[in-house]
Parts: C-alpha cells; structure tokens; sequence
C-alpha cells in the first residue's frame, strides 16, 4: 500500500458555542486541547493555516470563529478561504491558497456540501497530491470536515430509526482514508446504529466513530486518539450474520461477531493491521 506522508486529524466536532442544537445555525468550536494538535502538526503559530468554512450555512460566522481561535492559540498566518461553488474551487486564487497552505481546517456542517462544491475539482487534486507526497501537509476537519476524508461516506441518517435498513444515507467523500467511513458527535447523538448499517454495507472498512471534542492524529495508517472524549472503533470483517443485502428497506437489521473497541487519548490504532495499542494508565500523555 502506498504510503502517504501528510497527516489527517478528523475531529468529532463540539457544539458548545452554539445558540441552536439544528446544526445549520451552530458555530462549529473546538477548544484548545484539540486546535493546539492541529497547530504543533501543521508546524507551529507561524503555520499558514487555511480554514473552509463550506460545510456551514453561516459560513462567515464560523470563519470569525476560527480565526478568534487559532489567534488564541497565537497563530499569525490565518485565512478564510469560503468556496461556495465549484467555480471558487478552479479560481486561480483558491488553489493558490490551498497551493501554499500547511493545514487545511475544514468545519462542520454539511459534508455533502464539500464534496459537491470542493470533489472532482483542482482543489480536490491538489489536496489529494500533497497529502500522499508531503511530510508536515495537514488536513484537519471536524464534524462534517471530518466524515467527508473518507471515500464512503455517510452523509445522513437519523439516530431513532437505529438499526433499520436504509436509516443511513451513503455519499462519496475526497477518499483521503479510503479505509475508514467516520462518523461525529458520536456519543450525544447516539449514532451507534446508523455507522453499524454503514459497517454492514462495507464490511471491509474499519468504522470511526468520534465523541465530540475527539478526534485522531492519521499519519499513514497509524491513528492516535487526541482530546477529552473515546473513539469507537468498528470491525466488521468477522461479521458472521450481515443480511443487508437481502433485507427489504425499512427491516430491522441483525448483525453478529461486530468487533468493537473503545480507545481514548493516547491510545493506537492500526489501520491496515487492524490492531489496537492502549495506552498505560500510568503514562503520560500530551
């Protein structure tokens, strides 16, 4: 497998800064602890980081947001790049930006959004050749920022119809980690059912889901837990009982032999060995 140099941090999203639950009118926040990773990987406060606020319907707000964050941390050399079409993503001046870029943030929202405005462009090949080519090159994104860096994506799907065939919605993402489909806000939206549906049609890729304020360091195939929060992981590849083929939509699914695991910060995962490390409890760990 081909190794890629740059580095992914998928971030399971935090809505405390919000003013509404409906995530159409929330500001997408992630506190220190996790935009302090997304800077040290990017190289440091002097990093060019570029934050694309095209998941949001409020971009601008999200943007200001961003930027009041990154300064906090004592970043200098911030830009908003707001592609609101696939046109911005062929202007010469968008992928100039994104040329010169150390980090790409992209926030929350609608991941649908991203790949239909920012997916087949030349921004898009250009984010794909610098993570597979450079070392230092970070891609970051949370919530939708996050599930969109996989190739099968899930793109909606409603947590009370949880193990229900056809509950969840699937989309192609920018395949950055074409092995994973990843899922945010994991726990307080209790998204169990719709990644495990998600898991049965592609049993072959490894499930990620991520509690908010959570998220992964991914260099190559090696991921480390980052933030407050856990991260479950989903293996589907002993499933003995995976009927989804089958089933007519709208039936209740079983499933049997899912592997899972709950790893949290510190903790290792393997991508293409599929195995976990855990963290000593005794270690430290920043």
């Amino acid at each position: 497998m081909l190794k890629n140099k740059g580095t992914l941090i998928p971030i399971g999203g935090n809505e405390d800064k919000g003013i509404e639950e409906n995530e159409q009118y929330t500001l997408e926040f992630i506190d220190d602890g996790i935009l302090f990773h997304v800077v040290r990987e990017a190289g440091g406060t002097a990093a060019n980081i570029v934050v694309i606020p095209t998941a949001s319907s409020i971009p601008v707000e999200v943007g200001e947001n961003y930027l009041e964050a990154f300064s906090t941390l004592g970043c200098t050399n911030v830009t908003v790049l707001d592609i609101r079409s696939k046109e911005d993503s062929e202007k010469p001046e968008s992928i100039a930006i994104i040329k010169n870029a150390n980090c790409l943030m992209f926030s929350g929202g609608d991941q649908s959004k991203i790949t239909n405005k920012i997916g087949g462009t030349q921004i898009h090949d250009i984010i794909k050749h610098r993570y597979k080519t450079e070392k230092g090159f970070v891609v970051a994104g949370t919530s939708a920022g996050a599930m969109m860096m996989s190739n099968e994506m899930i793109a909606g799907g409603s947590a009370t119809e949880s193990f229900i065939k056809g509950a969840v919605t699937m989309y192609k993402g920018l395949s950055l980690v074409p092995g994973l489909i990843i899922d945010t806000h994991f726990i307080r939206r209790g998204r169990f059912g719709r990644i495990s549906e998600a898991v049965a049609q592609f049993p072959k890729l490894i499930g990620i889901g991520l509690a908010e304020d959570t998220g992964m360091i991914i260099k190559n195939s090696k991921c480390r837990v980052i933030g407050s929060g856990m991260v479950i992981i989903f293996d589907g590849r002993r499933i003995k009982h995976n009927k989804h083929k089958e089933l007519s939509e709208g039936t209740p699914m079983s499933l049997t032999n899912m592997r899972t695991h709950i790893l949290s910060n510190g903790d290792l995962f393997h991508i293409d060995k599929k195995k976990v490390k855990v963290l000593p409890i005794e270690a430290s760990f920043i």
